[in-house]
C-alpha cells in the first residue's frame, strides 16, 4: 500500500471516528497530532486531507447531497459518507491527485471497509463530480 494510501485510509479512521464520537475532526486532528494513538505520527498529506474536508465541509455536504441520486447523506452508511467526503475534496478541490486516481483510491477503500452495494455507489458519485467539477470551480 503506497504512503497516500495509507495516509487517506488514516484521514477515513479519523473523520469516522470524529463523526462517531460527535466531535470536530479538525479538534480530533488537533489533538492527534499533540498526543498520537499509536507510535507512528501522522502523515503531511493524511493532516491535509482532513483539514481540507473540515475547511470545505459545508461545501462537500453540498455537493454529495445534490449529486446523490435517491440517497440523503444521513442515509449513506458513516463509513461511506467519510470515504465520499475524502474523495470530494481530492476531485474537486485538491490538485494534487488526478481524479481517476481520487476516485479508484476511494473505491478502494469502500470495497475494504463497506457494504457490497458501495463500491459501484462510491465510484458513480465521485465520477459525476468530476464531470461536473468545470461547473464547479
Amino acid at each position: 500500500m503506497s504512503a497516500r494510501s495509507k495516509a487517506r485510509k488514516r484521514a477515513l479512521d479519523l473523520l469516522f471516528e470524529a463523526e462517531q464520537r460527535g466531535v470536530n475532526a479538525d479538534t480530533l486532528l488537533t489533538e492527534r497530532i499533540a498526543k498520537p494513538a499509536t507510535q507512528h505520527s501522522l502523515n503531511d498529506y493524511t493532516v491535509e486531507i482532513v483539514r481540507g474536508v473540515v475547511a470545505r465541509w459545508n461545501q462537500i455536504n453540498e455537493l454529495l447531497a445534490t449529486y446523490s441520486q435517491g440517497w440523503t447523506i444521513e442515509r449513506m452508511p458513516a463509513v461511506d459518507r467519510a470515504i465520499l467526503r475524502i474523495g470530494a475534496w481530492e476531485v474537486v478541490y485538491s490538485e494534487a491527485v488526478p481524479d481517476g486516481v481520487a476516485i479508484s483510491e476511494a473505491v478502494a477503500l469502500a470495497t475494504s471497509l463497506s457494504t457490497d452495494d458501495s463500491p459501484a455507489f462510491v465510484n458513480g458519485l465521485l465520477a459525476r463530480l468530476a464531470e461536473v467539477k468545470p461547473t464547479l470551480i
